[in-house]
Parts: structure tokens; C-alpha cells; sequence
């Protein structure tokens, strides 16, 4: 059995071996991440100029353009210089920062469409209040509290990845996978083994249940008025 010691980097083994087709694929994924991140950038930069759109939907729907490029960001480049590697080795240290990385984005994507939800259910149940609940300075806290719990969110789950010793070293993916990483433990407890399920709970369950709550109150309210 290996010890943990001698496993100092995953191999990526989906990506195969793709001869020529490397160049083609590498243009495509480039001119694909090149493309999310200036269509979002200049969604951006609408929503910045103009003072029309300066409202708590499209600042939220600023929140998620922004988590978009870091999304891509997490994703794509390493992607990309993996594309021309031979061993397509990735460092514990890389990996384990790819997967918080990704995992985040994730938590910040579904925890941001809950808190546009609860927008439009003040706008719709309480539209009298709306500019007083949903001012400024209350949807950038809202912001702050979907970053750091999407955050804190994954240091707790990758706090238990980070501490395994490993065996073996190939995720069969082109990107480090959670599970697939556990997967690779010499010895995994039951809490190391369903973090995974844990995670997803936190960043999937609880925002849906989130907006489901508040859709079912619009759509009651709106029932009540036909």
C-alpha cells in the first residue's frame, strides 16, 4: 500500500489521448471561456452605466455574472493547459483549491437565485415595503451572506478532504472531483465519505426549499387576487 507521503498529485485520465484533435479542442474550450466571460462582463457594465438598472434584481443579477466568470475561471484554465500536457498531473494543493473553487461557485449560483427569489416575493406579497426591505445596503448584505455561507460552506466540507491519506491517484474526470477524490482515501470515515452528500444538501436542498417557499407564497398570493 502506498503511503500518503509518495502521493504529492492526481492524474487526470479522461482526457485521454487525442492526438491532433488537442489543438482543436483547445481553440473550441478557449473561444467557449473567452465568449462567458466577455458576455458577461459587458452585461456587467449595462447594469453599471446604466442608473436605470441600478435595482436589487439586476444587482443580484450582477452577483451571478460576476459568479459566472469565476465559475468559467475555476474551470477552463486549467482545462486548457491540461489540454497540451503529457501526464495531465495536477498538484494535491491545485486540486483540492480547484474543487473549493468550483464547489463555491456552485453554492454562490443557487444561494443567489434564492435571494432573487425572496426579491420578488417582497416585490410581489409586499410591494408597499419593497424599497424599504429591499434597499441598497440590505441586498449587498444579502450579497456578503451568500458569498461567505457558500464559502464557509465548502471549508467546512473540504476541511475533511484535506486531512485523508491517499492511495491511489487517478480521477477518471478532466476536472479534481470531489467524491472521485474521497474515493482515492486509504481509509475513509462514514462523515469523510458523506460529505459529499452533506455539501450538497447545504448548497442544493437548502436554497430549493428556499425559493420553493417563497414561488408557492407568490403564486397563493396571487390566486387570492383573481
Amino acid at each position: 500500500m502506498e503511503n500518503s507521503t509518495e502521493i504529492v498529485s492526481f492524474v487526470l485520465a479522461a482526457y485521454g489521448n487525442v492526438g491532433e484533435l488537442k489543438y482543436l479542442y483547445f481553440i473550441i474550450m478557449l473561444v467557449w471561456y473567452l465568449s462567458i466571460c466577455a458576455a458577461n462582463i459587458v452585461l456587467i457594465v449595462v447594469i453599471y452605466v446604466d442608473k436605470r438598472l441600478h435595482e436589487p434584481m439586476y444587482i443580484l443579477l450582477c452577483n451571478l455574472f460576476v459568479n459566472e466568470i469565476g465559475g468559467s475561471t475555476s474551470l477552463y484554465p486549467l482545462m486548457l493547459s491540461q489540454m497540451f500536457s503529457d501526464t495531465h498531473e495536477v498538484t494535491l494543493p491545485l486540486c483540492f483549491l480547484q474543487m473549493c473553487y468550483i464547489y463555491t461557485c456552485a453554492s454562490v449560483e443557487f444561494c443567489s437565485l434564492a435571494a432573487m427569489a425572496y426579491d420578488r416575493y417582497v416585490a410581489i406579497c409586499d410591494p408597499l415595503h419593497y424599497s424599504v426591505i429591499m434597499n441598497t445596503g440590505r441586498v449587498c448584505i444579502i450579497i456578503m451572506i451568500v458569498w461567505m455561507y457558500s464559502f464557509v460552506n465548502c471549508i467546512f466540507s473540504f476541511s475533511l478532504v484535506i486531512r485523508l491519506r491517499f492511495c491511489g491517484n487517478v480521477i477518471d474526470k478532466v476536472f479534481c472531483h470531489h467524491h472521485l477524490v474521497i474515493k482515492l482515501a486509504c481509509s475513509a470515515s462514514v462523515l469523510d465519505q458523506m460529505s459529499d452528500l452533506l455539501f450538497a444538501f447545504m448548497t442544493i436542498v437548502i436554497p430549493f426549499t428556499f425559493i420553493s417557499v417563497s414561488y408557492m407564497k407568490i403564486l397563493a398570493v396571487c390566486l387570492k387576487t383573481q
